[in-house]
């Protein structure tokens, strides 16, 4: 089949972010837009000829119009094989788990994860190296350099792939397997726990609701929660993927998945409530009548994680990303492991996963996950904890309650502000690193700052240095405020100030979080000038 040289020229701003490139979907509706950034990924990505590529998605709009052209190129650029989700699905842990498992040399990750999704919302791509996460910052920094200089991109002329058939088809030479997205994935998890107690608890009653948020996990909660767990149907809500996530925000906080958390909050409520996010690598947890921060979740799961088979011979360490609170850090010590501290972005994780240094890791924005693979994984956060209160026959609430009395308790807030115009967020971050300097000393109402810095993180691995990760105030008595712009937006800029104040087992352990971390929220505005800069007075989510 003949090769096409398609002349092109490069797009503005083609650089990906923490997780990959993220526009509007008009963006990448531009002819030649999708494809220069495609190519300039195959330009740079490491690989033999004729290796294996994974392709994907969560389900949103113009995921089947990218993967189609997606195969073209990975024709014309000389892969020897296609595995595509069925449907053009696979969930971002499950493609991770594909990938290791098929030994293929990177995959294409379809997805603006939480994002929304539809014509008129937002689209991404992500590119995952061989050990099935993340492309690293070198690797990320290439394919941006080659974004920026790339003159044309190639591909085969053949007609679509039959994507919701599985079976094997060949274009140009090149093998394309239309695989089952759910089956892999499903078969890892019914290996790392323990099946046959949960369903016991189910048995005896036990009950459930989990918010696929007409997301991706939809076809795999069903499979693993009522098909194989024997939750009775109609346990999984939501549970069809659409491509504008039926209007609705696919972002697992307590704005956002209000629903299940009403439904926990009732006199009625199940024993457990979960959900998960836009491309299943995110996380919701909420016992009756409990909610449960991502960051005490992490804590909470390595604290119990022996009780699961996969993790029965213990953990290797525990890492956390510098804004995620330091519950975990005080499970580390106290069973004397390691515990490591990184910047936001999983990649950061996959160093220490492969090197096995750690074996659980997480993030303040929902994700947790371990290492069966090289991503968070949302649904796997949600079968540990079942795994846990199945074995300890307990509720979310008396673990907590447990948990906190042996360890204390870390109060932890995030407050997003949203879509802030990028000058007003790029002056606030500038004004306040130059006045890091001059903060230590300095009291705001009951709080003294003890240290502040902009956080830089040397890789115990490699030894490479990522640095200007956030901006952290630390106060006297172990109180925290972090300030970072994120990366995982498509429009503007996102402040997100992360909040955290600590009491020891001792202390006032069951009080209400708003209430533990109003000096906080006050010291931010003073330190920050939050709403002088951005005109806000209140954060857009809570979480």
């Amino acid at each position: 089949m003949t090769i096409m040289i398609h002349p092109s020229t490069p797009f503005e701003g083609q650089k990906p972010g923490t997780s990959g490139l993220r526009k509007k979907v008009r963006v990448f509706q531009q002819p030649g837009y999708a494809e220069n950034f495609i190519q300039a990924v195959f330009d740079v990505a490491e690989r033999q000829p004729g290796s294996t590529l994974v392709v994907g998605g969560d389900g949103r709009f113009h995921n089947r119009t990218v993967i189609q052209q997606a195969i073209r190129l990975a024709a014309a650029n000389g892969y020897g094989r296609v595995l595509v989700g069925q449907g053009g699905i696979l969930s971002t842990p499950a493609a991770s788990h594909v990938i290791r498992k098929y030994g293929a040399s990177g995959g294409l990750i379809l997805s603006a994860s939480h994002n929304p999704g539809g014509p008129d919302e937002d689209f991404g791509i992500k590119y995952n190296i061989a050990n099935g996460g993340p492309a690293p910052e070198a690797v990320t920094d290439a394919i941006y350099a080659r974004t920026r200089e790339i003159d044309r991109w190639l591909a085969v002329d053949a007609a679509d792939v039959d994507l919701d058939t599985l079976g094997s088809t060949s274009i140009g030479g090149m093998v394309v397997d239309v695989i089952d997205p759910v089956a892999d994935y499903a078969e890892l998890m019914e290996s790392l726990f323990d099946f046959p107690a949960i369903r016991r608890v189910v048995e005896g009653g036990f009950t459930m609701a989990f918010d696929a948020m007409s997301a991706v996990t939809g076809p795999y909660a069903v499979e693993i929660l009522e098909r194989r767990l024997g939750f009775p149907s109609g346990t999984v809500r939501n549970g069809i993927p659409l491509e504008d996530f039926g209007g609705h925000h696919p972002d697992p906080n307590l704005v956002h998945a209000r629903a299940l958390y009403e439904t926990m909050m009732a006199p009625d409520a199940p024993d457990f409530g979960a959900a998960s996010d836009g491309d299943g690598d995110r996380n919701l947890i909420i016992g009756r009548h409990r909610f449960i921060t991502p960051s005490d979740s992490l804590a909470m799961l390595a604290a119990n994680a022996h009780l699961a088979p996969g993790y029965a011979a213990g953990l290797k360490g525990i890492a956390r990303s510098m804004p995620t609170s330091a519950a975990a850090d005080r499970v580390a010590a106290a069973l004397g492991l390691p515990a490591f501290e990184t910047p936001t972005g999983w990649k950061f994780f996959g160093n220490l996963l492969d090197a096995g240094m750690a074996t659980i890791c997480g993030e303040e924005s929902a994700g947790t996950g371990s290492d069966h693979v090289r991503e968070k994984d949302g649904l796997w956060a949600v079968l540990l904890w079942l795994n846990v209160l199945a074995v300890r026959g307990m509720s979310v609430d008396a673990l907590a309650r447990e948990h906190w009395a042996r360890f204390g308790r870390n109060y932890y807030a995030r407050h997003d502000y949203e879509a802030i115009e990028s000058e007003r967020a790029n002056a606030l971050i500038a004004a306040l690193t130059q006045a890091l300097p001059g903060l230590p000393g300095q009291a705001f109402g009951p709080l003294t700052v003890a240290a502040a810095d902009s956080f830089c993180y040397t890789d115990p691995v490699d030894g490479s240095i990522s640095a200007n990760q956030g901006l952290r105030v630390l106060f006297e008595g172990g109180s925290r405020i972090v300030f970072r712009l994120s990366g995982t937006g498509t429009e503007g800029a996102t402040l997100r100030v992360y909040l955290e104040a600590y009491e020891p087992s001792d202390g006032d352990i069951d009080r209400e979080t708003p209430e533990m971390l109003a000096d906080l929220v006050a010291a931010a505005d003073a330190i920050a000038g939050i709403a002088n800069h951005t005109g806000r007075t209140r954060p857009d989510v809570v979480t």
